[in-house]
């Protein structure tokens, strides 16, 4: 598996490099390259698991061995608190981001999720939030490159089942609030109030869409593309994708168009409620 236009650069080798900085723990490839699902211009996205201090100076060092030059790169927490740390790479043309992650808070994450627990925090990038259970969606979507201590392929083998007392509070609580927020959008219908409204709409079309990865235990990493995973989803209300779409479409015509908008998202959120049982 190769990186850039000359094929020059292999993705194992850099995994390997990776390992060998001081603190690093692991390196999986995530993102649609690990599922299969990339286009030939995709991103490589490798996870870098690291545990205690981590040598971000040779992860400098390295990034520019690779490049060919200086690169920044962040620290733990120098993306902020749950997207962390890392770099995004220029390789031969090719985008390669380099994501660091405490391999001890993705086991308290994990720790977490099986008591049917989760957070939910702001984030740059992050339009709905980041949903702490993408810590592990990530490890058992991904691919693991390089894992010299087992680490990784240890924590991946305990994730082949979902947990059923996270798909419980995820329905359950992405449910109620896509519901608190719809009527509250009908208030703000009433005046006209675009901004809002469509904030309203967005975000509860983005918790329905959690509700059924949860619902059918699938692990929602992010945004991006997950309304469309919808379409292939056994247990949907019909049509679910395209009426969502609709309500997301361009906002306007005064209080009697928002109004409909929401009257549709209210019916969405009876049918997703439905489904999940909540």
């Amino acid at each position: 598996m190769t990186i850039g236009s000359s094929g020059s650069i292999g993705i194992e080798d850099m995994a390997a490099r990776l390992v060998e900085v001081p603190g690093v723990a692991g390196v999986m490839l995530g993102g649609s390259r690990a599922r299969g699902e990339h286009a030939p211009d995709s991103d490589w996205d490798l996870g870098v698991y690291y545990r205690g201090p981590l040598d971000v100076d040779r992860l400098r060092g390295l990034a520019a061995e690779v490049v060919g030059g200086p690169v920044e790169v962040a620290g733990p927490g120098g993306w902020g608190p749950w997207v962390n740390g890392g770099a995004w790479l220029d390789v031969d043309g090719q985008a390669v981001d380099w994501i660091l992650r405490d391999v001890d808070r993705v086991r308290t994450v994990w720790e977490d999720c099986r008591a049917g627990r989760y957070e939910v925090g702001m984030q740059i990038g992050h339009p709905l939030g980041f949903w702490s259970p993408c810590y592990v969606g990530e490890v058992a979507l991904g691919r693991v490159l390089a894992d010299p201590g087992g680490e990784l392929g240890r924590l991946r083998a305990e994730l082949v089942c979902y947990p059923e007392p996270l798909r419980e509070a995820l329905t359950a609580g992405a449910v109620w609030e896509a519901g608190f927020l719809v009527a509250n959008a009908a208030k703000s219908a009433r005046r006209g109030d675009v901004l809002h409204v469509s904030l309203c709409l967005s975000r509860a079309v983005g918790l329905l869409v959690q509700a059924l990865f949860a619902h059918h235990r699938r692990w929602c990493l992010n945004e991006k593309g997950a309304l469309a995973a919808v379409t292939g989803m056994r247990e949907a209300p019909a049509g679910f994708v395209g009426r969502a779409a609709a309500l997301l479409g361009e906002l306007g015509g005064g209080a009697g168009e928002l109004g409909a908008r929401v009257a549709g998202a209210g019916v969405l959120v009876d049918e997703v409620r439905a489904v999940v049982g909540g």
